[in-house]
């Protein structure tokens, strides 16, 4: 058996919240907690963490956007317009679990009205035997610098399929570019963009694939021998 294999095990938290008997808004938040017989201590770290950002969603869903369901509600009924159901749900994808490396990604959905709701996304990617986050100039590092090679890559791609983006994108995948959205798979590095940043809604989250390569690194090989 090997030692250093980490599983992991979803959690949900989830329910509905009524006013006056009218259920206003529902929420699903999942989460992941890991395990293994190695990394212990890096683990319960990180295992905190997420259920830390989970239990801090969840006291957003039963406050501040409880009140806004009922502020609407109360709206609604003064004016005879539709009630609306608020929803918030919380999904993530464990993209690579692999040496010493997990990475992940949520997409945070809410609904409040209107003709779609919005969706945001956040990631980390962690390196167990440093017991932290690696950051994605740890992983790309071509020359004039990491961000100068990822953004020609990004317009390398975008220039195959251009009407599906912004007429300006060039200067957009700069200006909204955040060292923070990517994650790790075992083909390459996953650069994303949020809804709006470079593409209308329609488009969705944009998402470019940099492989690994002499100037992305895949993380697995940063990993010690045990």
């Amino acid at each position: 058996m090997d030692m250093n294999v980490v599983s992991v095990r979803k959690i949900v938290i989830r329910n509905k919240l009524k006013y006056n008997g009218e259920t206003l808004l529902t929420y699903r938040i999942e989460y992941p907690e890991f395990y293994s017989s190695c990394y212990q201590m890096c683990l319960r770290k990180i295992n905190k963490f997420y259920r830390n950002k989970a239990l801090e969603f969840q006291r957003y869903c039963e406050t501040e956007l409880f009140h806004m369901a009922i502020e609407q509600y109360k709206e609604a009924i003064e004016n005879g317009f539709p009630i609306r159901i608020f929803e918030a749900l919380q999904v993530y994808n464990v993209t690579y679990l692999r040496s010493c490396i997990i990475s992940v990604y949520f997409d945070r959905y809410e609904y409040t009205g209107g003709a779609h709701g919005n969706t945001i996304r956040s990631s980390q990617t962690w390196h167990l035997q440093e017991c932290e986050k690696i950051k994605l100039r740890q992983l790309v590092s071509c020359m004039p610098d990491y961000k100068t090679y990822i953004l020609a890559e990004v317009e390398a791609q975008i220039r195959k399929n251009p009407d599906i983006y912004f007429e300006n994108y060039k200067e957009l995948i700069a200006e909204t570019f955040n060292e923070e959205n990517f994650y790790c798979t075992p083909e390459g590095i996953v650069v994303y963009y949020q809804l709006y940043d470079i593409a209308p809604y329609s488009s969705g989250i944009r998402e470019f694939l940099i492989p690994y390569s002499d100037c992305a690194v895949d993380p697995g090989s940063t990993c010690r021998e045990r």
